[in-house]
């Protein structure tokens, strides 16, 4: 869904005008009577409300921390695949060290609550034009409904998976007199929320806008299926996230982009490829963060030594003669571990600062293959399946021998730690290891602890491993500290068990 300059400011416009917030907690709300008097009158002002809330994906329009920064963050800080550099902040440091304070800003969830506020709104009050505009229809209305709620939802997936228990809330705010404090909800109770919003959604969605860009932009069908795939995984509910992984594949709309010199410009560099599935489009009206978090000489982030040496390797494949697609030139730069996904232009030339609008993507084909394969190998008797699935995504790579685990089908954790590092090849630096790691090592009550120890101890000093397996026992350290803010505002709150 390309923005063209005109639309962005209209849309900015609106998001302002309509969703402005004060300083208060879920707030996001226009001036008084906004928008009961003089908003939501036309089928116009639904859509336009609607793509707003697709604006605040590519930005805040407070000026606050973009989503993308976020959720690249809360996703690949307490991973191992990143390191510092001369930018780092002090605050990354506690994080990457396994030491999160509830003074860390970078646990400052109102960027998301931001994006849920906007989607409550859509659902509050679109519902009511259908009576005031004769040509507005049930249909389009239940369109625009299901992708407030699957963005709704997906943010909350995102809250739950970060925090454990957030504060479920499933109501606009739009005046000062509307602010509620609110207390958390249980983690379990988020996901079955997100479920509902997920499961009503669906059978509401349209299969395409008519235009590539659009579908990848925007919400569709199988953008609900695929995320839907991704809560059972984390819920353990395997059969339902192989039937979801179905939806998308059984629908043959998407497909794995060819090992080719152009591979990496039209996957990464261009996006709305046919391998996307939904991806926030950043342009050269819109940029992202990642040049200069990524590309300056003070660069904040650059890939770990780990990333070349053991993840990828640099083997080369028997056959190609070549190493991994996905690593030098792709992901990383391996002379100077620079992380190259973002600002690389093709495989050797960096982006300059205006041209940082390399799409940030929450779904592609190629995970929903990696997340059926993982399901499957839950399943007895389907391990060749899931193997089946591995090779595809590595042939295409060019994988090398080197980082083939070779694991037994018949034995399920063989299985899942060959997909968790098959994973880290893909995925690399899209937001997903730590996510990732932790639904390996909590599966069947844990039974995996030992791994997520291990993990966490590889990325402290010598001195602080002790310290940090210790942690890692204590499941609730697993999760953010709730920012210190919230709980100065939101009486509420409680600090979640491990920072009390």
């Amino acid at each position: 869904m390309r923005l063209n300059r005109i639309h962005q400011i209209a849309i900015i416009i609106i998001v302002i005008g309509v969703f402005s917030g004060c300083s208060k907690k879920f707030d996001l709300k226009p001036s008084d009577g906004i928008i009961r008097n003089n908003f939501w009158q036309t089928k116009e002002q639904v859509r336009a409300a609607v793509i707003g809330c697709y604006a605040a994906l590519m930005g805040d329009p407070d000026g606050g921390k973009s989503l993308a920064e976020t959720l690249f963050t809360w996703g690949e800080l307490r991973g191992d695949m990143i390191t510092a550099a001369l930018g780092t902040k002090a605050e990354d440091l506690e994080i990457m060290n396994v030491n999160t304070q509830a003074t860390n800003t970078i646990t400052d969830w109102r960027p998301v609550y931001k994006i849920i506020n906007y989607c409550n709104t859509v659902l509050d009050y679109a519902p009511s034009v259908l009576d005031k505009d004769k040509t507005f229809t049930q249909a389009t209305l239940n369109g625009y409904i299901a992708e407030a709620k699957t963005i709704r939802a997906l943010m909350y997936f995102y809250l739950a998976r970060s925090f454990g228990a957030v504060p479920l809330k499933l109501i606009s705010t739009s005046s000062d007199e509307e602010i509620v404090q609110i207390a958390k909800s249980s983690q379990q109770d988020v996901f079955n929320q997100v479920l509902k919003d997920l499961n009503e959604a669906e059978p509401m969605a349209v299969l395409s806008y008519g235009n590539q860009a659009t579908d990848k932009g925007r919400i569709t069908r199988y953008t609900i299926n695929t995320i839907q795939a991704d809560v059972y995984l984390w819920m353990e509910k395997y059969p339902e996230a192989i039937a979801a992984c179905d939806k998308v594949i059984l629908s043959k709309k998407f497909g794995l982009i060819a090992n080719s010199t152009a591979w990496f410009t039209t996957l990464f560099r261009n996006g709305n490829s046919a391998e996307s599935i939904f991806e926030i489009e950043f342009d050269q009206q819109k940029l992202n963060v990642f040049y200069n978090m990524l590309g300056v000489s003070t660069r904040r982030f650059e890939a770990s030594n780990k990333v070349m040496d053991q993840i990828y390797t640099t083997e080369v494949n028997f056959f190609t003669n070549a190493l991994d697609l996905r690593s030098d030139g792709a992901s990383v730069r391996a002379q100077d571990n620079v992380i190259w996904k973002y600002i690389g232009h093709n495989a050797t030339d960096m982006i300059n600062a205006d041209g940082s609008y390399t799409h940030w993507f929450f779904y592609r084909y190629a995970d929903v293959l990696l997340m059926k394969a993982e399901a499957l190998a839950q399943v007895p008797g389907r391990g060749q399946e899931a193997l089946d699935l591995l090779t595809l995504i590595r042939q295409r790579a060019g994988a090398p021998e080197s980082t083939n685990n070779a694991p037994d089908i018949t034995n399920a954790d063989q299985l899942s730690l060959f997909i968790l590092d098959e994973r880290a090849r893909e995925l690399a630096f899209e937001g997903k290891r730590w996510y990732d790691v932790l639904r390996y090592s909590k599966k069947n009550n844990y039974q995996n602890i030992a791994y997520l120890q291990d993990f966490a101890s590889s990325l402290v000093p010598a001195n602080s491993v002790r310290t940090v397996q210790a942690k890692m026992l204590d499941h609730n350290s697993h999760y953010f500290p709730i920012y210190i803010y919230e709980l100065q505002t939101n009486k509420q709150l409680i600090q979640n068990p491990f920072y009390q």
